[in-house]
């Protein structure tokens, strides 16, 4: 990391081997940014948050002092990391014992506004830094801060923007790299845009902030550029004066065609961000660029379709040093991969098959790298956005702050990977067009296990503080009514449900119709129990998926929940993966646990005994995890059952079991 980041004006607080304790005030918590938690971790400070005293004091106490109290030489520091300037509630002993420091985004950007840029997303501040530096502005007020970083940070000129290929540009970028932009920027935005008239029927407000209603717009207006695509290429073709009902109002017609938009477009439809139309011109258009957008149902047309997602994969493998956005990003087109592959995998030409394995190989190597440097920064991070999945609760708490009647449903549907969620948006979808999902990622924890992942999910905790409980999923009701009744509901504004998603919804209906009930843990296991039966490898899940969630249970659900005042969202424990066997381990009764991606071992020669049997399997470091939880991971889409047997199952870190969907569902229109 070279000098002159942001980073350095905090670092230089952090030299090696200082006090033991440092008390850090950090109102902007600049110290969870992945870069800076990183660079403090390897000088060997270990951050605790004083969220609560007790936890602290747990983890305080256990890790550090009354290891120094018996006059053990520990390597780490301990940081005892405050949001408030209020250090009233830091135990006096503690404020002794350490050293004090503090800062925030006002001493790094003195020259701008403070609001503005406390809005920012932390990993925008490495653009605005350098621009700060390159452009030395001096004292900016509000809407000149807000200017100064859409152009520098996020690119965007809005005194350039006169034509409707170059809005539809500067829109394409920010919601294809789903770029998390601040409402005071984006209303800043507007305004400006508001103020060349060419956009006036534009509806500006939901393109320009509302990814899904972006994308449905463009949807919509495929069509129509199809038909006069066609009537340019025809003469027998004449204008068809088809009247189209639009759910957005503004241009009917868009100008898909100019080159630096086509790229995007292209993309849009190789991800599965919009969808290919069936046209009943197909035979003339999918000779031209615009074929991409047309459903012809032919094995061309497929592998056509998956040799442009294999090569925009292989373009866009995060680098070794990438954000964690970037992976969350990937893993979506990547389970758009999975899916096309299994939809019909006979009939797609063998090099194409061959080319996904290589492309899968290398994904694998680089997702581990990755994890084996960054994963244990992540559970720290702030839960808004949530970047792992105990931040659920915290980010669903902060939505009801300061609304008394706010009401929210989650439904954890047991097992479901990114790519099996796709099936089940697109099956539901193609019952119910009014349901609309506004789709984000979190990581699962490492193991991917049930009792380890869903019970940090519904505790709202990293599995170290749940020791007892790590085995098993009976204290997941308790735990969940503990954070909430922490966050301050009663017991009977709280409700968990488990063994959903075949029989009937009573129970729910029960409830959620109680005027009195706010909260709703939901626990659906039914793609858990499919994939537990599974023989025909991931194509035979997502058949009985989809067929799953055709029928009426899970709609049902969404619409309960709904029609009772509920936000809803829907996440994953965990997802699975096909693997292959290689072997058992004959250990008798030595692991703690036996799963097929993972064992679980209490001791560390147990764990390295077995491991020397399967040399490329992985001993994983216990991050987050209780320190007799030793798990080895079965090397990467293998898994530890017989020889050339093939499973469908979890517990391991591939893309697919660690990276899950959190999608929020709403009806159109509300």
């Amino acid at each position: 990391m070279g000098m002159n980041t942001w980073r350095d004006e905090i670092l230089k607080e952090f030299p090696t081997g200082i006090a033991r304790l440092t008390i850090v005030v950090d109102p902007d918590a600049l110290l969870f940014e992945e870069g800076i938690l990183e660079a403090v971790r390897e000088r060997g400070f270990e951050l605790i948050p004083f969220e609560d005293h007790i936890a602290f004091r747990y983890a305080y106490e256990s890790k550090f002092r009354t290891r120094w109290d018996r006059g053990e030489h520990i390597d780490q520091c301990a940081v005892l990391h405050s949001q408030t300037n209020d250090l009233s509630g830091v135990p006096f002993d503690l404020l002794q014992a350490g050293r004090r420091v503090s800062f925030s985004l006002g001493d790094i950007f003195p020259n701008l506004s403070y609001p503005v840029v406390s809005a920012l997303d932390r990993e925008d501040l490495d653009a605005l830094y350098e621009a700060q530096r390159m452009n030395a502005p001096g004292p900016l007020g509000d809407n000149a801060t807000k200017e100064f970083i859409l152009r520098h940070v996020y690119k965007i000129a809005p005194e350039l923007i006169k034509q409707p290929s170059e809005l539809l540009l500067v829109l394409l970028r920010r919601h294809y790299a789903g770029q998390n932009i601040p409402e005071v920027l984006d209303e800043r935005f507007i305004q400006l845009l508001h103020q060349c008239a060419q956009f006036d029927d534009w509806p500006l407000d939901a393109l320009v902030t509302d990814r899904e209603a972006f994308f449905a717009f463009l949807q919509e207006r495929w069509p129509i550029f199809l038909d006069r695509e066609a009537a340019e290429r025809t003469p027998l073709v004449g204008e068809d004066n088809t009247s189209y009902s639009l759910a957005f109002e503004g241009p009917a017609d868009l100008p898909f065609d100019h080159d630096d938009v086509r790229v995007y477009i292209d993309n849009l439809f190789v991800e599965g961000l919009i969808h290919p139309v069936s046209h009943k011109h197909s035979d003339i258009l999918s000779k031209t660029w615009a074929g991409i957008g047309i459903r012809t149902y032919s094995i061309e047309d497929k592998s056509r379709r998956l040799e442009k997602l294999i090569e925009s994969l292989k373009a866009s493998i995060p680098v070794e040093d990438a954000k964690y956005k970037d992976w969350l990003h990937f893993a979506r087109g990547w389970a758009e991969l999975v899916l096309l592959i299994n939809e019909q995998a006979e009939g797609i030409f063998r090099d194409l098959i061959e080319q996904a394995r290589n492309l899968q190989s290398q994904v694998d190597a680089r997702f581990t790298d990755w994890l084996l440097n960054r994963y244990s920064g992540l559970a720290n991070l702030p839960p808004m956005p949530p970047v792992m999945l105990h931040h659920v609760p915290r980010f669903l708490s902060r939505q009801m702050d300061g609304d008394r009647y706010a009401k929210m449903a989650l439904i954890v549907v047991d097992g479901l990977s990114m790519d099996q969620w796709l099936v089940v948006r697109n099956s539901i979808s193609s019952c119910h067009s009014s349901f609309r999902f506004r789709e984000q990622a979190v990581f699962a924890w490492i193991p991917s296990l049930t009792s380890v992942s869903r019970q940090a999910l519904f505790a709202g905790k990293a599995p170290i503080f749940f020791p007892s409980s790590i085995q098993t999923t009976d204290k997941e009701a308790s735990l969940w009514r503990q954070f909430w009744s922490d966050y301050g509901l009663k017991s009977n504004e709280i409700v968990f449900i488990k063994g959903l998603g075949d029989g009937s919804l009573d129970s729910v209906s029960e409830a959620v119709s109680h005027p009195k009930t706010r909260i709703a843990g939901l626990v659906v296991d039914k793609v858990d129990r499919i994939m537990h039966g599974m023989e025909l490898g991931i194509a035979g899940m997502h058949n009985q998926v989809g067929q799953w969630a055709r029928q009426p249970n899970l709609s049902n659900l969404f619409n309960l929940l709904l029609d009772n005042g509920f936000q809803v969202y829907l996440t994953s424990d965990h997802g699975n993966i096909e693997a292959e066997g290689c072997g058992r381990p004959a250990e008798g009764a030595v692991a703690d646990f036996r799963g097929e991606r993972v064992r679980i071992y209490s001791n560390q020669a147990l764990r390295s005994r077995v491991k020397e049997h399967f040399p490329s399997a992985l001993e994983w470091d216990p991050i987050g995890l209780p320190d007799d939880y030793l798990a080895l991971m079965a090397p990467a889409r293998r898994a530890f059952v017989q020889e050339r047997q093939h499973t469908v199952s979890h517990g391991g870190i591939s893309i697919e079991e660690l990276i899950v969907p959190l999608v929020r569902i709403e009806r159109m229109g509300q």
